[in-house]
């Protein structure tokens, strides 16, 4: 199976947990079933995230008040979790979150 070209994109905050790196082309290694967005972010914890994971994940899913975009579509229209990745896509996070 082929690898998959995505873009990653981290706003509103989101990518001061990413060293300050708001865009990410990444190519994802190769598996025998499709990446769906619950294995992609688990990928991202695992290889980008850089610190304080509970600001970004919370459990399989990210956490509330971080909005995911996927081809400039909201995630809930595109399946959330279940959604299968393809070859180019791109993703975007925005947290909404802002302390004060």
């Amino acid at each position: 199976m082929a690898s998959y070209a995505v873009g990653l994109v981290f706003r509103g905050g989101a990518e001061l947990l990413f060293d300050g790196v708001k865009d990410h082309h990444v190519t994802l290694p190769s598996q025998s079933e499709p990446w769906d967005m619950k294995q992609l972010l688990v990928w991202i914890r695992g290889n980008l995230l850089k610190e304080r994971p509970e600001l970004f994940v919370q459990g399989d899913s990210v956490r509330p008040g971080i909005l995911v975009l996927i081809n400039d579509a909201d995630w809930e229209l595109m399946g959330e979790l279940e959604y299968q990745l393809q070859d180019q896509d791109n993703v975007v996070f925005i947290s909404t979150l802002h302390g004060g």
